[in-house]
């Protein structure tokens, strides 16, 4: 089994909505702000290879925003840089066997789209691919309320539904892939049911928070998100995550991390904290 870092392409949030109620003097420095308070991130995938299997680990916010949205979210790399990444491990879309979703927010699910083209729709790419999602977060993207709606992509969603390969997950499924096996760590403090998909195989173990632990910053348990459904459940989510994983030695993955893909995490038991530690910007396993 093979395990790689895929970045897809890279965009910008307000920093204030990314760390919530920290103040700019806090959250600044470990993230800078341009003129307009928003912060360079990065959406990364985790491209997973077995014996019979290509599995990737979300897909990223990849190229489909028409111009004006491109330059709204900093999107400033016109290729879909999901595609390029796997050719550079040698593989196309077609190659593709699956898909896990941790959620379907355009910055974790928009890379499943063909880049823009002036006159064209987007289409679904991935075409030999299941789609593995929640049940709890297929229902939200189908039925989005008022406050997350500008999240979900409606035409991506109807594409997905019409492929025939969408597969529904429970919280307690485990999906064996030749040596590898992924359980999954289930989140509702950012969005209903997210997906952590917990990886592990010969002993190893990495598990890829998402949006619940989106880069380093945000493993310090007070950092939450403003685009976060329920802070306090969040943290508590995040707690259990992040002692799991000290206590395993297990490696976290962060989706948008503006530099680093994976860290161990450091637990101080008396204080109640976490570090990220043994940082790493790239990794293969």
């Amino acid at each position: 089994m093979k395990l790689f870092s895929v970045p897809s392409n890279r965009y910008k949030l307000d920093g204030g909505a990314m760390f919530g109620n920290a103040p700019k003097a806090v959250w600044e420095k470990w993230i800078p702000a341009d003129e307009q308070n928003r912060i360079r991130l990065g959406t990364r995938a985790l491209l997973a290879v077995t014996g019979k299997h290509v599995l990737l680990v979300d897909a990223g916010i990849g190229a489909y925003l028409d111009p004006k949205l491109s330059a709204r979210f900093g999107v400033d790399e016109p290729e879909h840089m999901l595609l390029k990444s796997l050719a550079q491990r040698g593989f196309t879309e077609a190659d593709v066997t699956g898909i896990i979703l941790s959620h379907l927010h355009f910055d974790h699910a928009g890379g499943l789209l063909s880049a823009w083209q002036d006159g064209r729709e987007p289409q679904l790419l991935f075409p030999n691919a299941k789609y593995y999602v929640s049940e709890a977060g297929w229902e939200r993207a189908a039925r989005p309320v008022p406050r997350d709606r500008a999240s979900f992509v409606t035409l991506l969603n109807k594409q997905i539904e019409r492929s025939g390969r969408l597969v529904l997950l429970k919280p307690d499924d485990i999906l064996p892939f030749d040596d590898l096996t992924v359980r999954f760590f289930v989140s509702d403090g950012h969005t209903p049911g997210l997906l952590c998909p917990d990886l592990r195989w010969d002993g190893q173990r990495v598990v890829f928070a998402s949006d619940l632990i989106p880069g380093r910053a945000w493993v310090h348990l007070p950092i939450t998100m403003g685009y976060d459904r329920f802070p306090e459940l969040l943290m508590q989510e995040k707690e259990t995550l992040l002692k799991s994983l000290a206590d395993d030695g297990g490696w976290l993955a962060y989706v948008h991390d503006p530099e680093m893909s994976v860290s161990r995490v450091q637990a101080d038991e008396e204080h109640h904290t976490f570090t990220a530690v043994e940082e790493q910007p790239a990794f293969e396993w």
